[in-house]
């Protein structure tokens, strides 16, 4: 067990195959029930809940916050915050959360026709809302359209879409070291965590005339589907695994690396 920045008390059940890196908290009455075979992992930052239970097995990553009580039987995402039993993420740590719908004045119609997408930079990377062209129509209906190389920050290769995803699960998880990506929740609503290594900021997709544009070397998640929900996404680059950074602390080791 690697020397912790906290000590154990008698009201922490515990084993010996236990990783906690630095800043780690653990309330009182934690069971960290580990085996030889599946080490527990606490990374830097993660703050555990009094009472809460971690399986065998999991890691809780950088930064991550468990609530009192969470029963937490698989991984737990970096900077993520999960309750209940089984735990689930419920949201993330982040001081800049933004609602889309609140940019420009309201909901959808509440503003006139536009013949250009609006862009709206956010406060992580070069990361950027885009308000798409659209034409409101009350007695027939209304339309949003997209010009590709007028209103897109690039000429997709690819494009894939997001349907019938459970409420619980959480989608995307990494960052791409090349390619480019433009989302618009066509129907439905979730939830888009953008994380640069050093800024979080969180938004609602619920509108089809709203695009997140998201760069390279940006780790993204999304989550808290609602049922109907359907995320469309244009992809500046072909399918390649090798572009992929699918563990979050290698996606910081690169970020300072770049630096």
């Amino acid at each position: 067990m690697n020397a912790p920045p906290i000590s154990f008390g008698p009201d922490i059940i515990h084993g010996q195959n236990i990783r906690i890196e630095e800043d780690v908290q653990i309330g009182r009455g934690t069971v960290l029930s580990d085996t030889e075979a599946s080490p527990i992992i606490l990374r830097t930052g993660a703050r555990i809940g009094a009472g809460a239970v971690i399986a065998a097995g999991v890691e809780i990553g950088r930064g991550a916050q468990i609530r009192d009580g969470a029963v937490v039987l698989n991984a737990i995402p970096p900077n993520a915050i999960a309750e209940g039993n089984p735990a689930q993420v419920v949201g993330y740590t982040t001081a800049l959360p933004q609602d889309v719908t609140t940019f420009s004045g309201g909901g959808l119609g509440a503003d006139s026709n536009r013949g250009h997408a609006e862009i709206i930079p956010l406060e992580v990377g070069q990361a950027a809302i885009y308000r798409m062209p659209q034409v409101l129509e009350a007695s027939r209906g209304n339309l949003t359209v997209g010009e590709i190389e007028r209103d897109l920050p690039f000429l997709p290769k690819r494009y894939f879409a997001v349907y019938d995803v459970p409420s619980e699960k959480l989608r995307g998880e990494h960052a791409h070291r090349i390619c480019h990506q433009f989302l618009i929740c066509m129907s439905g609503s979730c939830r888009a965590l953008l994380d640069d290594g050093e800024n979080r900021q969180e938004v609602v997709l619920s509108r089809p005339d709203i695009g997140l544009y998201l760069p390279p070397m940006i780790w993204g998640t999304q989550y808290d589907y609602t049922r109907d929900a359907v995320l469309l996404v244009f992809a500046s680059h072909a399918y390649d695994n090798a572009d992929y950074i699918r563990d979050y602390e290698t996606f910081r080791a690169e970020l300072d690396a770049a630096r």
